[in-house]
């Protein structure tokens, strides 16, 4: 069994995007998109308006957190050959109470890619604004990066800083 990264949270999380599982390179490395052909740190860039793509990894989470955005995935562990979800076999979830336990102020979850978004029901359910984001693999040719862009901006959309400012944390 492959087993996933830990959460990039913090008390001050409002938004969490999550992947399906980390693929090889984000494994060896030991680092959430890892892979120099995946657009994450590109549209991150982009939605934050910061050059995260330039900054070394641990500079590139402190500003995310600084932007009261977190990393984590759908999958704890799991079996597979290569990095495509489509291998993933005998995939076990992450306990997403941890979710609430570190970060009581977040309210909306967003899914890197249709494997991941596969739990946004779950999460809506519960209360949280959620949106499915196209995938940033280099898998995932389907869209241009301006396209898949214009659908990441939707992360920092207006309704979570709104309701985040007046609510008191934690979930009912």
């Amino acid at each position: 069994m492959l087993v996933g990264l830990p959460p990039v949270l913090d008390q001050q999380t409002r938004i969490v995007i999550l992947g399906s599982f980390p693929g090889e390179a984000s494994l060896s490395a030991k680092r959430y998109y890892a892979h120099p052909r995946n657009q994450f740190w590109r549209l991150m860039s982009a939605v934050t308006n910061e050059p995260l793509a330039d900054m070394n990894y641990n500079e590139r989470l402190v500003r995310l957190l600084a932007h009261q955005i977190g990393l984590w995935d759908t999958i704890a562990a799991c079996k597979r050959e290569g990095s495509l979800d489509a291998s993933i076999r005998e995939a076990q979830a992450n306990e997403f109470d941890v979710l609430l336990r570190h970060s009581p102020h977040l309210v909306r979850v967003c899914f890197n890619g249709k494997t991941s978004g596969k739990s946004e029901q779950r999460f809506s359910m519960a209360g949280f604004e959620t949106l499915v984001l196209p995938s940033s693999s280099p898998a995932y040719a389907h869209m241009s990066f301006e396209d898949k862009l214009a659908v990441w901006k939707g992360i920092v959309g207006p309704k979570a800083g709104d309701r985040a400012a007046g609510r008191s944390g934690g979930r009912d």
